[in-house]
């Protein structure tokens, strides 16, 4: 299975100058149980975004799309399209890949997927990176899960599961 894991405001915006603009420790969370133990595929400014000391991503096989031939990534796989990244996953017989970002990567692995996870947090914010339009004769909602909202957890957002229609 292929899985789309992202994080959207009211307006669909994941970012803002490569980085996240919220800050909800419960969808951190909600992100390390989901994906720990699994292969994660990202493009190389999301994967730049993460601060060093989490690169690569602990637990997780971390493979990095990038169109640089020499680029290093230290403990992660570098590939150049989302093609090979998907390949190099599919190796490793993991039973669910995901795909955390960012906006050209989530747009070029939509067609590939078999589910979204996504976190909709109900504020709309200013960014410049904006998560795919999706197509709802495509999926439908098989979940929905209401976030937590305290003095850590400050916008009050839903943790939805898109599958692929067929």
């Amino acid at each position: 299975m292929i899985s789309l894991i992202v994080a959207v405001g009211d307006n669909n915006v994941i970012g803002k100058d490569n980085a996240l603009i919220w800050h909800l420790p419960a969808d951190m969370k909600f992100f390390k149980e989901k994906t720990t133990g699994h292969c994660i595929i990202t493009g190389r400014k999301n994967y730049e975004s993460i601060p060093e000391k989490f690169r690569p991503l602990p637990n997780r096989t971390n493979i990095v799309i990038t169109r640089q031939n020499d680029y290093n990534a230290p403990g992660a796989i570098v590939v150049g399209s989302v093609d090979a990244a998907l390949e190099k996953a599919r190796q490793t017989g993991d039973e669910e890949i995901f795909i955390i970002g960012g906006a050209e990567i989530f747009r070029q692995s939509l067609p590939f997927a078999d589910r979204i996870y996504l976190t909709v947090i109900h504020h709309s914010f200013e960014g410049d990176v904006f998560f795919p339009e999706i197509d709802p004769r495509e999926w439908r909602e098989t979940a929905r899960i209401k976030g937590p909202l305290d003095e850590k957890n400050k916008y009050p957002h839903d943790y939805i599961t898109l599958d692929k229609i067929n």
